[in-house]
């Protein structure tokens, strides 16, 4: 039987009902099981030289490597997903650290002896292999070359590539730097509390951020960004050579751009991250209209930078067992019909794509894990009296059924959507349960406190990644231009942006452009925009099957069942929702508003 938590009960992994586990089982039912696995793989890399100099031979050569290319893959998928679920589930057991260890040794080595394939695919004449994959025999591979064939043009000779995969450790070593030096070399010191000395971190920092007392927060702020300041000089620098790293690569490989580099995978053009800015900033007014509303709920003259992340309702008080979480979201999600919420409720129940509770060496937070074997897995550490657990599950729920009729519907080759679909999926589900609790709420608090989390959520996910995505554009776009980048000008950068998005209803401090110092996300280039086009994309589309058209929900269905098999844009354009265009984030700023005045309205009461 399943046991419903209390917040205080932490098990050992052994003690833990089965019930309140994941089935990985699915996957290996055992330890030699994941072995034998493990062996195949190994063999074949050392088969993969034999595969050398083969594949533009003939259409047959070029189909047997595939085929061996493919299901090793798949089978090394499985070897590393089964490794990786079970440390997360208990990271202080030896032999999920032995096991999670081999499977990284493993895959290296698997993605070392495969690297000459896709310059080799490159390599052969672009008709003959085109004329090759519209074979019939190469339907399950024909997305995944066509895929690959775009990059013919960026991709360079086979002793270009080698000195480029040397050289990528060195390129990776401004991120490894700066995680090391944030994360385990800066010490941030205490602060005191009403229950002693608490210790401030990385990832305590927010919580002091949500505190009630407000110099609390102060102290919190201000003595968390002194550290960066010692260190801006160092930081800048590492930033600086992230940038050079993106541009070095972007023309070494022929792109007009850096930016035009990392849009390029998912066929994206320049022109939705530009719409995504200046949508944003024609919502600059609601923005602001937000902040002067939180300045006055907290009773505030002026609201400063360190007072824009406290909760502005006290969280309700709630009781939902895990059991009746799962009820409250197959409820919610009932547009989109009963074969969506048949598989999600089993899957979030007697399935057991689940890991629900937290236990001695489970990972922190949540997340959703599909492979194309086994099932889309969901780690959870659910508390029943937090009404923001519902959400996360519903959440991850969205990923998760997303990866299951990815993989169902695809081949494996091409079964793996992309990351500016992937927001989309789950997100969707939560404007579904924030309605859903909104409609059935019997108390003003309630309702406030789901409105407040909804504007919260789009203001950190919408507006707050745009400025990121911003950011990034404009040192990328200085140093293209021959400009060189140091503190002062990152810092002016940033800050300007902050008063654009802050608007003057709140008040910088000194520190507060040190933020743009912090986030670990700039040194992967391009990337943060997806969230802000994940969650427009989203909101357009619950709002068009909350509406109970069939066929708004079937289009949304055949998007989770699309997978890889398309680019992000034609995907979503076929669920209904052009993101080449500016309505579905104008659309989004709109709901934003909408709710803004639901709010303020609740509010006055």
């Amino acid at each position: 039987m399943s046991v419903e938590k209390t917040k205080h009960t932490i098990m050992a992994r052994n003690e833990v009902p089965v019930l309140d586990t994941w089935d990985v089982e699915d996957l290996f039912k055992n330890e030699s099981e994941w072995q034998a696995d493990y062996d195949k793989v190994k063999r074949a890399i050392d088969e993969a030289p034999s595969y050398r100099g083969t594949l533009g031979t003939s259409s047959k050569a070029f189909l047997k490597a595939l085929q061996w290319l493919n299901d090793t893959s798949m089978i090394a998928e499985k070897v590393v997903h089964y490794a990786f679920l079970c440390h997360a589930a208990d990271g202080v057991d030896n032999t999920t650290q032995r096991r999670r260890g081999m499977a990284m040794q493993l895959i290296t080595g698997w993605k070392a002896a495969i690297s000459f394939f896709d310059p080799e695919i490159q390599a052969i004449d672009e008709e003959l292999v085109r004329s090759w994959i519209y074979q019939k025999d190469f339907d399950d591979y024909r997305v995944a070359v066509e895929k690959l064939l775009r990059f013919k043009p960026h991709i360079l000779s086979e002793n270009e590539e080698k000195i480029l995969a040397l050289q990528g450790e060195v390129g990776d070593a401004a991120q490894n730097t700066f995680g090391a030096l944030t994360n385990v070399d800066f010490d941030f010191g205490t602060i005191t509390t009403l229950d002693g000395e608490m210790p401030l971190t990385q990832s305590t920092f927010s919580s002091f951020m949500q505190n009630r007392n407000r110099e609390l927060r102060k102290k919190a702020y201000v003595q968390f960004y002194g550290v960066y300041d010692k260190h801006k000089n160092a930081i800048a620098s590492l930033y600086e050579a992230s940038v050079k790293q993106d541009i070095f690569l972007s023309k070494v490989r022929n792109y007009s751009d850096s930016r035009s580099m990392f849009l390029f995978p998912d066929r994206v053009d320049p022109s939705v991250y530009d719409n995504l800015i200046a949508s944003v900033h024609e919502a600059f007014p609601l923005l602001h209209r937000y902040y002067d509303i939180r300045r006055k709920m907290l009773g505030l003259d002026k609201l400063a930078h360190y007072d824009v992340y406290v909760p502005l309702v006290e969280g309700v008080e709630v009781h939902h067992g895990y059991e009746e979480a799962v009820n409250i979201i197959v409820e919610a999600l009932a547009p989109l019909g009963s074969q969506y919420v048949q598989i999600i409720k089993a899957g979030l129940t007697e399935e057991r794509w689940v890991d629900r509770y937290e236990n001695k060496g489970k990972r922190s937070g949540a997340f959703s894990s599909g492979g194309y074997g086994g099932k889309p897995y969901i780690l959870m550490n659910y508390k029943e009296d937090v009404l923001r657990d519902v959400f996360t599950l519903a959440h991850e729920g969205g990923h998760s059924m997303h990866s299951y009729f990815s993989a169902r519907n695809n081949p494996y080759a091409s079964y793996d959507y992309t990351i500016f679909e992937a927001e989309v999926a789950s997100t969707f589900n939560e404007h579904l349960l924030a309605d859903y609790l909104l409609k059935k709420a019997d108390s003003t608090d309630m309702k406030a406190f789901i409105l407040n989390k909804q504007l919260d959520d789009i203001v950190a996910t919408l507006f707050r990644q745009t400025m990121f995505a911003e950011f990034e554009k404009l040192v990328h776009e200085q140093v293209e231009s021959g400009e060189p980048i140091t503190v002062d000008s990152l810092r002016k950068t940033y800050r300007g942006l902050l008063e654009s998005y802050f608007g003057p209803e709140v008040e910088l401090l000194e520190e507060s452009d040190l933020e743009g110092l912090r986030i670990p996300h700039f040194y992967r280039a391009f990337y943060v925009y997806k969230y802000a086009t994940g969650i427009s994309a989203s909101m357009a589309l619950a709002e068009k099957v909350m509406r109970g058209d069939a066929s708004d929900r079937d289009r949304y269905l055949e998007f989770l069942k699309s997978g890889g098999s398309t680019y992000p844009i034609d995907s979503l354009r076929k669920a209904g929702v052009d993101m080449s265009k500016p309505e579905p984030v104008r659309l989004a700023t709109k709901r934003f508003g909408d709710l803004l005045d639901r709010f303020e309205q609740l509010s006055a009461k």
